[in-house]
């Protein structure tokens, strides 16, 4: 079976991304093999529209799965529509994630785990005029105001949190190939 995964980097070692639309690479592998093949998610730039374009890009590559840290609505719906089956709540390495799930650790979801724009950062969503990132509202539950804020805050930092995770260690990673070539 082929699955994508959202990556940090270009490698089965990399950190899982947390987020679908904006991440920065996808290794798509073969999960009986671990053969795979690495491309560079160029929906991360984009202004607005970034998780429909990448699930669009991601449904051209004969995938069944995508392996992710959180999905949006519109990407969800994308996904869906070309019969992927989305896996939200995954972490740790490329290679543990596709482990996890050919073992069943990981199951498709149902419905996006995040609203639109999870992935944005506050300069991002602020600049269009919108106020963040929130969490998917689910109707099985009926929080306060209160509860709703705080909670969709605390997503926001912690995307914003995986966010600079995965900078640290793209930077890192390039460091280190810097001073390989010394």
């Amino acid at each position: 079976m082929r699955v994508a995964v959202s990556a940090s980097s270009p490698s089965l070692d990399a950190a899982v991304d947390a987020r679908f639309g904006r991440c920065a690479y996808f290794v798509i592998a073969e999960t009986s093999t671990m053969e795979f093949e690495a491309m560079e998610n160029p929906g991360g730039a984009s202004a607005q529209g970034a998780g429909i374009a990448t699930a669009r890009m991601i449904s051209e590559k004969s995938v069944q799965a995508v392996l992710t840290g959180n999905c949006g609505p519109n990407a969800y719906q994308t996904l869906n529509a070309a019969g992927i089956a989305v896996v939200t709540g995954v972490s740790g390495t490329v290679r543990q994630a596709i482990q996890g799930y050919r073992e069943g650790s990981y199951q498709p979801t149902t419905a996006p785990n995040v609203a639109s724009h999870f992935g944005t950062t506050g300069a991002q969503t602020q600049a269009r005029g919108m106020g963040g990132a929130m969490d998917a509202i689910r109707p099985d539950t009926a929080p306060s105001q209160e509860e709703l804020s705080l909670h969709r805050l605390l997503e926001e930092l912690q995307g914003q949190i995986e966010g600079l995770r995965t900078q640290v260690q793209d930077l890192n990673t390039r460091i280190d190939d810097l001073h390989k070539n010394d």
